[in-house]
């Protein structure tokens, strides 16, 4: 059997009134995905366990199959993971974002979607000046990078409470520092960014192009070390991973799946969604699995853009699942997999822990003659796995229904 597990990330959503009351989903145009819902099988599935934040990291582990309460210890160390970063004992990872701030609020997480090659030049500016024995500085992709602490009070960092940029959007900056016992050094090092960033020959240029500034650092989803089983001994299976995100691929490197780079992979709107969807494909020919994530529907969510993420879903539909389908077609030996690792809504412009659209379609699969793959659909046909674990357990055969 061949497995195809596609990802467009955050896609889940609330009816929105600019979309004439309906979800992202329902108002684009989605024959590919339309087509295997009706003949496959769609109903909802709870990736995020209760009590558990609904981030990515959470919602990608439970859809890679996994159980993320006994494997994760924070987002930060996946993404370190990719970026070959080999944590030790007593060191801890923190995602650092490039955000705008100004007058005292968070403006945007992204400072403005930043380029990867403007975020490298500020990380190597930052890493210059601040790191030291304790602290340093690893470059990431566009707005999202990483900081690792060593030498201090592990245990009270990993205790920290430190907000994600993307959940304080337009809200006061004073109610979400880093707080907890070691704090300081964090908010030391995010203080400092502030001058070398307003000065920056970047931020500069930006600003001249009516863009916004990455003006400040921010500290969040810390974790040590993780461990996790390969994919190979948890499902007898090897594969390949394909994103544009560090955290995503992390996970695949940890996995021990094959990392896939496609040229022109941006993590947005601008990315090369169809390079996915062929160098997936390709897999196909030395690999039995593939997970493909695209970050496009997600920070559309983010971003409060009914028309970008109505875009986000059509060019996954036509560029991702649609040349998947054509492959499937006439085939007895492939499984297809469509589901978001959490819902992004407009209206919240942050992830919430709701139970998500699934498809599974291919061999095997009996249908549930569902008239399309939306947020209404999944819902008449009601929850259906517990888990991603649960869920990925049936589709790779390991268990029944």
């Amino acid at each position: 059997m061949k497995y195809i597990i596609l990802v467009p990330d955050g896609v889940a959503d609330e009816p929105v009134m600019a979309l004439g009351g309906k979800t992202p989903l329902e108002a684009a145009r989605t024959p590919h995905m339309d087509h295997m819902a009706r003949h496959g099988f769609c109903a909802l599935v709870r990736t995020i366990p209760e009590g558990m934040h609904p981030g990515s990291d959470v919602g990608n582990l439970s859809l890679m199959g996994y159980d993320p309460r006994g494997i994760l210890t924070g987002r930060a160390p996946l993404e370190a993971a990719n970026l070959g970063i080999v944590l030790h004992d007593g060191e801890i990872a923190f995602r650092c974002n490039l955000v705008t701030a100004a007058d005292g609020k968070m403006v945007d997480y992204s400072a403005g979607h930043i380029t990867i090659d403007e975020a490298a030049l500020i990380i190597r500016d930052l890493a210059l000046a601040l790191n030291d024995r304790h602290v340093t500085y690893h470059a990431g992709k566009s707005y999202r990078h990483i900081v690792v602490v060593r030498d201090a009070d592990v245990k009270a960092l990993q205790a920290l409470v430190c907000t994600p940029p993307h959940d304080i959007l337009g809200q006061s900056l004073d109610a979400y520092w880093p707080q907890g016992s070691g704090a300081a050094i964090l908010l030391d090092h995010m203080q400092r960014s502030r001058d070398i960033l307003a000065a920056h020959p970047v931020n500069i240029a930006r600003v001249k192009a009516g863009k916004l500034p990455a003006n400040m650092t921010w500290f969040w989803g810390q974790g040590q070390r993780p461990r996790l089983q390969s994919y190979w001994n948890k499902f007898g299976l090897g594969g390949s991973i394909i994103s544009a995100v560090d955290l995503v691929n992390g996970m695949g490197r940890l996995a021990g799946l094959e990392i896939i780079t496609v040229p022109g992979v941006t993590g947005y709107l601008d990315t090369n969604f169809r390079g996915k969807a062929d160098y997936a494909l390709a897999s196909m020919d030395r690999h039995d699995f593939v997970f493909v994530h695209v970050e496009a529907t997600d920070e559309a969510g983010h971003n409060g853009d009914p028309a970008a993420k109505v875009e986000a879903v059509e060019r996954f539909d036509t560029d991702v699942a649609g040349p998947v389908l054509a492959w499937a077609k006439g085939r007895d030996d492939v499984r297809i997999l469509i589901s978001p690792d959490h819902a992004t809504p407009l209206a919240r412009r942050t992830h919430t822990a709701v139970p998500v659209p699934f498809l599974m379609y291919g061999k095997g699969i009996e249908p549930n003659r569902m008239d399309g793959y939306n947020e209404t659909s999944a819902a008449r046909a009601g929850l259906w796995f517990a888990s991603g674990e649960e869920m990925l357990q049936f589709f790779m055969g390991k268990r029944s229904l």
